[in-house]
């Protein structure tokens, strides 16, 4: 499975950008869907996930209310709309897949998610 992220660049705070990846190859049948994020020095953590029907998504607290997780399974592809951006927000934005299933805390893990895109580079500006 391949998955190719694009969309990042450099924005000033308040901005929006949107994420987009796609999923090529033989992915499973249904297959969750992430973003992580990863700072400088810092790990790489969760932004947000969503199920395969897409009724499930769970966010993080820091970007609750200003961030939206989308998909459309036609194209296998994830979407992350990102409006109100922080220079907090700034990090390099990686897109993952994982099996579907029923929701578990697990979902919002790294190492829980077998494929990865290449990273996309999300600049906010003061």
């Amino acid at each position: 499975v391949q998955l190719q992220a694009f969309g990042g660049g450099l924005v000033q705070a308040g901005g929006s950008l949107r994420l987009s990846c796609a999923a090529s190859g033989s992915t499973e049948k249904r297959f969750r869907m992430g973003w992580f994020r990863q700072a400088p020095g810092k790990e790489r953590g969760f932004v947000a996930i969503i199920s395969w029907s897409g009724v499930v998504t769970y966010y993080a607290d820091s970007v609750k209310g200003r961030f939206t997780i989308s998909r459309d399974n036609t194209k296998n592809a994830v979407y992350l709309q990102m409006n109100s951006l922080k220079p907090e927000d700034t990090a390099v934005y990686y897109c993952a897949v994982g099996p579907d299933g029923t929701y578990s805390s697990r979902w919002l893990v790294s190492y829980e998610y077998d494929y990865w895109g290449q990273g996309t580079q999300v600049t906010v500006s003061s």
